[in-house]
């Protein structure tokens, strides 16, 4: 398993925002692959970009624009944009991680900031959140501090949190858009529709070892793009769509990650 948003039985936190910090019923995970290349994957919830390197990564570091959610109708649809360490291989048990969130519901927008220590739940923050501003994001780990930084650039805003964890997961560095998923009281998880968020920018990408700090693209780890499919036979998505990373710019850590409808099948 690989990382996810856990939406439990109320999604009423992540669709009302927050007047927080506070607790919700939405977490974050696992990535679910699907098949694997030698560069590329594909996933029913995560799409963007992931590092691996033989060493524990210490940091990483991002910034995304906030995209605007298109609400076409009445039904709640949800997406999350982040940065953070752990989630991405086979063995993964944790992520640490900080973003945002653009989510629908009843036709109306909403926007939250957040961060997460999964396996525990979420915690929304109290930062506005608004279409087209720049946010930046950090989280940076050592031994068992966790370091959650997330700034709205445009207006000055910045939120820090030192957490203990118990057990962090350093095994990757991410930066990622991502289709929630929705779990009954059984444990059964489906990804939730997935809302239109147009395109989304990030930009400087930056991860760090102990001795080593570099972009996506630096020839000192292994770099994997994902692609998120909500088409995918013998899926439990219900994505309705799906969401592509374009490569990454020149300057080695940039890239953009846009959604695309799937069209129902014919005949």
């Amino acid at each position: 398993m690989k990382s996810v948003l856990f939406v439990l039985a109320c999604t009423a936190a992540l669709l009302a925002g927050s007047a927080g910090p506070t607790r919700s019923d939405t977490s974050f995970g696992i990535q679910h692959a699907l098949k694997v290349g030698s560069d590329t994957e594909t996933s029913s919830n995560w799409a963007g970009y992931a590092v691996t390197h033989r060493k524990p990564f210490t940091s990483v570091t991002g910034k995304w624009v906030q995209p605007a959610a298109t609400c076409a109708d009445l039904s709640p649809t949800f997406s999350a944009f982040w940065v953070g360490l752990g989630g991405f291989s086979e063995r993964s048990f944790a992520v640490e991680q900080t973003g945002t969130l653009a989510n629908c519901s009843g036709g109306t927008p909403s926007y939250t900031a957040w961060y997460e220590l999964y396996p525990k739940p979420p915690v929304m923050l109290r930062m506005s959140v608004r279409p087209g501003d720049t946010f930046s994001a950090t989280v940076s780990v050592s031994k068992k501090i966790v370091l959650i930084r997330i700034k709205d650039v445009t207006t000055g805003k910045l939120v820090t949190k030192r957490l203990r964890m118990g057990r962090p997961d350093l095994g990757s560095a991410e930066w990622v858009t991502e289709a929630p998923s929705g779990c009954d009281n059984t444990g059964f998880c489906t990804t939730l529709p997935l809302t239109n968020f147009g395109t989304v920018a990030f930009s400087h990408a930056t991860a760090g070892v102990k001795g080593h700090r570099g972009r996506i693209s630096d020839p000192a780890w292994s770099e994997t793009a994902i692609e998120l499919h909500g088409d995918l036979p013998d899926s439990d998505s219900r994505a309705g769509a799906n969401a592509i990373p374009g490569a990454v710019g020149p300057d080695g850590g940039s890239f953009a990650v846009t959604w695309q409808n799937v069209k129902p099948p014919t005949g």
